[in-house]
């Protein structure tokens, strides 16, 4: 048990409670202005220390900016497309607001209304990535016992609002890959397989199976910031696309003069970079399209993802199917991501139980018939 000791102030008596903290060592906490103050402030540290809900206050007074900087680099185990969206929300968002607060200061209503206010200039994207950072660096306070429970949880967060997907026919990949030029084969892939542009862009010669027609995917060069990242696809599993027979020829053409090891799309030695989404190569051609069809979709090149979903839908393929091509990580995944493809599916369902419906009500009558014409007279 600790102690509680009087001392003269020039305000007057005050207080002083001298307690052991659990690792046995002293400590004090001085400035009660009375006896019973005191005596209550000992009591709850003798709770706190029984029920293992100790938390030393000096612990607490670590600030989110010095925290943060050890969270973030535990981050490491991120991708770094993946990272450095993380990185610019603690640069621009959080270590301004919240670098000098100290955790045990940091309040709920506060995180609140730094996201409300955040939410009337940014995107939920943007505000849900800061706000995760946060969160993430208060939740590593609570492990490490500097607070008790993390301010940042319980708040009422924008929702993101999913945009609408836009699809390509077959006609308009067509004319688009006529007008990307050298860059067809590539439209092509993208439309076809529903790879994302790093896992096509970072195909080599050798993941090419000419007489399966199948891309092995086991590379993704990804753009961040300029400089262009190769690890493992998205999911860190490796996948094998089947694509359609009308693309053997651009792919052989893609082949043409390159080694085994060469990059599949481009020069052959150095990977492609995403195209301007304004003036590159892929914007000027979709402008191109859209001049001669005034039903062209102004499209990036992540759409043909989706557009090659909407074509293997639209061919038979099933959700498993489309799952498996587009390396989602559940079948789930993709009927979230694209409910809108399989719509057809429910109206097939309506169609079945009617018919079953209509068959119930004709078979009906019919034995009742057979069983009266049994019956003898």
């Amino acid at each position: 048990m600790g102690t509680v000791l009087p001392y003269e102030t020039a305000q007057g008596k005050r207080y002083r409670v001298a307690f052991r903290k659990p690792d046995h060592s002293q400590s004090t906490k001085r400035g009660f202005k009375t006896k019973k103050e005191a005596t209550l402030f000992l009591a709850t540290v003798e709770v706190s220390k029984a029920s293992g809900d100790w938390i030393d206050a000096s612990d607490a007074r670590a600030t989110v900016g010095t925290l943060g900087v050890v969270w973030l680099a535990a981050q490491s185990h991120l991708k770094p497309s993946s990272l450095r969206p993380v990185e610019i929300a603690w640069r621009l968002h959080v270590l301004p607001s919240w670098g000098a607060v100290q955790v045990g200061e940091a309040r709920n209503s506060d995180v609140q209304a730094w996201v409300t206010a955040m939410s009337a200039k940014r995107g939920a994207t943007t505000v849900l990535r800061a706000y995760g950072v946060l969160a993430g660096i208060l939740d590593g306070a609570v492990k490490d016992r500097r607070i008790r429970a993390n301010p940042a949880r319980g708040i009422n967060l924008p929702r993101k609002v999913p945009k609408s997907h836009a699809y390509l026919s077959h006609l308009q990949v067509k004319a688009l890959a006529e007008e990307s030029g050298a860059n067809g084969a590539l439209v092509l892939m993208l439309a076809y397989t529903g790879l994302r542009w790093g896992e096509a862009t970072g195909l080599r010669v050798r993941h090419l199976n000419m007489l399966k027609r199948r891309a092995q995917v086991e590379e993704n060069a990804v753009l961040v910031g300029r400089v262009v990242h190769v690890g493992t696809p998205k999911t860190y599993a490796f996948r094998s696309v089947p694509y359609p027979k009308a693309l053997s020829l651009p792919l052989a053409g893609a082949c043409e003069g390159k080694g085994r090891d060469s990059i599949l799309f481009g020069p052959g030695r150095d990977y492609m970079k995403l195209p301007h989404n304004q003036h590159g190569w892929f914007a000027n051609a979709v402008a191109r399209c859209m001049k001669d069809d005034p039903d062209f979709p102004r499209v990036t090149p992540h759409d043909l993802r989706h557009t090659a979903a909407s074509l293997a839908v639209s061919a038979g393929a099933n959700v498993k199917a489309v799952q498996r091509m587009l390396g989602h990580a559940s079948a789930a995944m993709t009927l979230d991501v694209y409910a809108d493809l399989f719509d057809d599916d429910l109206d097939a369902v309506a169609e079945r139980m009617d018919q079953a419906i209509s068959a119930s009500t004709v078979v009906k009558p019919l034995s009742n018939q057979a069983s009266l014409a049994l019956t003898p007279a």
